[in-house]
């Protein structure tokens, strides 16, 4: 009896241990926060279990969850909503009802979701793609896309890119009524990589009529290059997201190999051929030298000759690595970061080079913020600081759309 108390002793000291991340004295509402993060990670933790047994993979069970909050196209006095696809892409319209005598601006979302999860449909997109259509009297289009790992690279980037060019013809603008110079897109976290990359497509290619406005990028993720940043090892345990877990979900974004992933926890997977690329992401230089703190720079250590991935050279999935001469033909740029995010040098090390080469970028970056936050401004999951990126957000865009 006493060898099975001690056992379930050990087991909850190991379990509360594996749950408890520390919250900063400077995160508001803190108690909420850390609840949020344990019931996140008991539940990532049971997920993973299940996935160790065989029954299930984590991510078809968190995306099975996360489609029971589910919302339909409700239309009301103000919107008319509807679902429909660009060529056989999803997405969802919100068109004002009042009458306009000049075309309108529209906002393209991209949502995130580590590269896995989410939807349109979830409440949270909804609810802020209503709100943004409602705030700046815009036409919204939500874009989904396929998501891994079933469909890894490139095949989300190349679903949002045909959404996009679909959107930005002649006819689609005219039907919509959108005025085509005043286009921004938008996205969060990963939502973040397809939009910077779809922006670098979009503005560098002379066939296209139409150019994005403005982009919009919250806390976003734009590198596959060091996953060994200030920023990483700060949050490695963090809120909400940790790093075990944003490199389970991006390597089965980028691979089968089931070796990437402790590759990638030892940043030591980029191919021989890559290492041209590490100056794009060397924080020792891009990052703002309160964020450097006394950590010491390292390269990413090159993998074995016979371990080469073509899309970690990619500059479509790490839009952080495009030259400067794809990056100066970029639009007027809003990038939020957040202090306790893994992807916050991410977003830190873009502001930079995009001023470096003379493209106008407004950068908010909140000291107490948390990734993610954004997720929390639907019932019965409320945080101040989401409602508070929401504001900034959209506080741009009508200044700036």
């Amino acid at each position: 009896m006493g060898f099975k108390a001690l056992c379930l002793g050990l087991f909850f000291v190991f379990f509360l241990s594996y749950i408890h991340a520390p919250i900063p004295d400077n995160v508001e509402e803190s108690w909420k926060i850390m609840a949020l993060d344990a019931a996140a990670k008991v539940f990532s933790l049971m997920a993973m279990c299940i996935e160790k047994m065989g029954i299930i993979k984590y991510e078809e069970l968190i995306s099975i969850i996360l489609s029971l909050d589910y919302t339909q196209p409700h239309s009301d006095e103000y919107l008319t909503v509807t679902d429909t696809a660009f060529i056989d892409i999803p997405v969802r319209l919100y068109l004002p009802k009042r009458k306009s005598e000049i075309p309108r601006r529209a906002v393209i979302y991209v949502h995130g979701g580590a590269f896995c999860f989410g939807s349109f449909k979830n409440r949270v997109f909804d609810y802020l793609n209503r709100w943004t259509a409602n705030k700046l009297d815009a036409v919204v289009v939500s874009v989904d896309y396929r998501k891994a790992p079933q469909h890894k690279f490139p095949v989300p980037f190349e679903d949002v890119l045909t959404a996009v060019k679909f959107f930005l013809q002649d006819k689609i603008l005219t039907k919509y009524g959108v005025d085509p110079t005043r286009i921004c897109i938008s996205g969060d976290s990963s939502g973040s990589a397809f939009v910077a990359a779809v922006t670098q497509q979009i503005q560098n290619d002379p066939e296209m009529k139409h150019k994005i406005k403005t982009q919009a990028l919250i806390y976003p993720s734009l590198q596959i290059i060091d996953s060994y940043l200030p920023s990483f090892r700060e949050n490695e345990h963090g809120i909400l997201l940790t790093r075990d877990l944003a490199i389970k979900l991006v390597s089965s974004y980028l691979t089968e190999d089931e070796t990437f992933p402790q590759a990638v926890k030892r940043n030591q997977y980029m191919p021989l051929e890559s290492k041209h690329l590490f100056k794009f992401v060397n924080w020792s230089i891009l990052l703002p030298e309160k964020y450097r703190k006394d950590h010491v720079y390292t390269e990413p250590i090159l993998g074995s000759p016979g371990y080469s991935l073509p899309v970690l050279t990619d500059v479509r999935a790490s839009p952080l690595v495009a030259n400067d001469s794809q990056l100066q033909n970029l639009p007027l740029t809003y990038i939020l970061t957040c202090e306790y995010d893994i992807l916050r040098d991410d977003g830190l090390m873009f502001v930079s080079r995009l001023r470096n080469v003379g493209v106008q970028v407004t950068h908010d970056h909140i000291e107490n913020g948390i990734h993610g936050a954004l997720l929390y401004t639907v019932p019965p999951l409320y945080l101040r600081l989401g409602f508070r990126i929401r504001d900034m957000y959209i506080s741009w865009l009508d200044k700036n759309l």
